[in-house]
């Protein structure tokens, strides 16, 4: 029955396509996850009243988050071309898509690092300062701990949101279901083989918000 819903569908070039975009996925959240909380701890302790608060350290890395939260990905990944060649080698495949996803993402998440650090009581900063704690402790100790639950939330919209980047650089010879789906089944005409790739796409969605869900509940303690 399934043969004869998606006749043209190659399944091994199928299953070779899932396993490039989770390739691509997998490694940009992680460094999407580092970077991203470098620079939202960067925008929150720099910001007015907090540890290390400064004017310009702030406006420099604001800047930086909003260029590149403001570029469209399909342009930043052509933009981002030079750049890929020369530390890859190549602009074609799942590894040269890599620079550009985590590029166009790890700002985005910078910013929903920076909102669930604000959301912490302020009440538990000034306690752990009262009771002699550095702010190398504050930070590992204290923000981290207690915002990892909107981290944790946080990194999976990203993860979601770089799923679809994924098939953005698929249409430009980054491999993965995007790339199929447009070569194999759009330029073909072949709508069984977008759907097939479309499905594809959304299990991995579905098993990403679900996997960040669980973590989510089991990491907030309130």
């Amino acid at each position: 029955m399934v043969e004869a819903l998606f006749p043209n569908v190659n399944w091994l070039r199928l299953w070779d396509a899932t396993l490039e975009t989770l390739y691509m996925t997998v490694i940009s959240v992680f460094f999407t996850f580092i970077i991203g909380v470098a620079l939202g701890l960067v925008l929150f302790l720099t910001s007015k009243g907090n540890l290390w608060e400064n004017k310009v350290i702030n406006g420099i890395t604001a800047g930086f988050v909003n260029l590149f939260r403001s570029i469209p990905f399909i342009i930043l990944i052509v933009l981002l071309i030079p750049v890929t060649v020369a530390i890859l080698g190549t602009m074609l495949g799942p590894s040269a898509a890599l620079p550009a996803l985590i590029f166009g993402a790890a700002p985005f998440y910078a910013r929903m690092v920076e909102i669930g650090l604000r959301e912490i009581d302020k009440g538990v900063i000034e306690a752990s300062k009262a009771m002699g704690a550095n702010n190398r402790e504050i930070i590992f100790k204290v923000l981290l701990p207690e915002s990892m639950p909107a981290l944790m939330s946080g990194i999976t919209v990203t993860a979601i949101a770089l799923i679809s980047y994924t098939a953005m650089a698929g249409v430009i010879g980054a491999g993965g279901l995007g790339d199929f789906a447009y070569r194999e089944g759009f330029q073909r005409y072949n709508d069984d083989v977008t759907i097939a790739a479309t499905i594809a796409v959304l299990i991995l969605v579905f098993i990403v918000q679900f996997i960040g869900d669980r973590l989510t509940y089991v990491l907030d303690k309130r």
